[in-house]
């Protein structure tokens, strides 16, 4: 961990002159975070420094990126500059710089709370009306199998011998994942209509309580075009998963704790923040979700496996892949 602070400071100090005569002794380095992608807040432990913090991301070696370089900047920064993203402090290719929000991500306990929902409904209502220059027609599902489909396959193909022998004895199910079959039950989920600018991953970790309550969402690498209604299920994703269980893989997928009600409070407050909404609009759009929500277990089985070999966390990937694509298996009616 030494030499990867020492690192993440030295990048630091290249865009903050201000800290370039400090030490790793002069910061404190939380653990580092991210599904896909190497993220680390630093904050300065003295009072004199300014900023006190960042965020700070890694960007170069993302094969599994759903955008290219500069279409993922061209996000960010229009992100940034609507201030639905935080504030962009430095961008080149390797790295960028965020502002250091004070407060915390959201845990599944907190999607209960109606004015947390309403306040996350709001900001989806932001971010989705606003159009980043440099974004690819196709939509999200389609990148996500063209990009993600051949780095499961090539792991799936090549490296069965990698992992023990319970992960092994998931192959042959986990092979279906990239199948013609799975991929045409994928997109007889997504509703007719056309696709907007959509966040792709909203799911509870990814949604951030400022310290005055107020809600922003975090981690916009995913975002391209979508059905709209896709940021609505994305939310309840992780709700279901119970971490830190005593028996491997020390995970489970529980039954789900939301309900309608929870996506229609989230739902009104986005439309409210549209203007209102149109006849049928608020029923659609929650039938909508509902049918989508299967699409969540879907994408992030597609991208377990690519991190399988050289996890940002130490999650056991593979089971992870296998128990999201059963349930998204049982969802849609694909044998097993």
């Amino acid at each position: 961990m030494t030499d990867v602070r020492a690192d993440v400071l030295k990048d630091c100090q290249v865009a903050l002159p201000q800290w370039r005569e400090l030490s790793t002794t002069d910061f404190e380095f939380a653990d580092p975070k991210g599904f896909s992608t190497f993220t680390m807040a630093v904050r300065s432990t003295r009072d004199d420094i300014a900023p006190a913090g960042m965020m700070y991301r890694r960007l170069e070696g993302k094969e599994n990126a759903i955008l290219g370089g500069e279409a993922e900047k061209s996000v960010y920064l229009c992100l940034s500059d609507a201030g639905v993203a935080a504030r962009c402090h430095h961008y080149e290719p390797r790295f960028r710089l965020e502002e250091l929000y004070d407060g915390r991500t959201l845990t599944r306990h907190d999607l209960t709370d109606s004015v947390v929902l309403e306040g996350i409904g709001e900001q989806v209502a932001k971010l989705q009306q606003l159009e980043p220059a440099g974004l690819p027609n196709a939509g999200f599902f389609e990148l996500l199998h063209a990009k993600w489909g051949p780095m499961a396959k090539r792991l799936l193909a090549e490296h069965r011998d990698h992992f023990e022998a319970d992960e092994q004895a998931m192959w042959d199910e986990l092979t279906e994942l990239t199948s013609d079959a799975t991929a045409r039950a994928v997109q007889a989920l997504i509703p007719e209509g056309p696709q907007g600018f959509c966040h792709n991953d909203t799911y509870h970790g990814n949604v951030f309580r400022l310290s005055d309550g107020r809600i922003r969402l975090l981690d916009f690498e995913f975002s391209c075009r979508n059905h709209r209604a896709f940021d609505f299920s994305n939310l309840f994703a992780e709700t279901v998963m119970r971490h830190g269980l005593a028996e491997p893989p020390h995970f489970r997928i529980a039954a789900p704790e939301y309900t309608a009600d929870h996506i229609g409070t989230l739902v009104e407050a986005y439309l409210d923040a549209r203007g209102g909404a149109e006849a049928g609009e608020r029923d659609l759009l929650v039938e909508q979700t509902l049918t989508m929500i299967p699409l969540s277990d879907y994408m992030y089985a597609m991208a377990a496996l690519p991190l399988a070999l050289e996890p940002i966390q130490k999650i056991r990937f593979v089971p992870y892949a296998w128990q999201r694509f059963r349930r998204f298996k049982a969802a849609v009616g694909l044998s097993r």
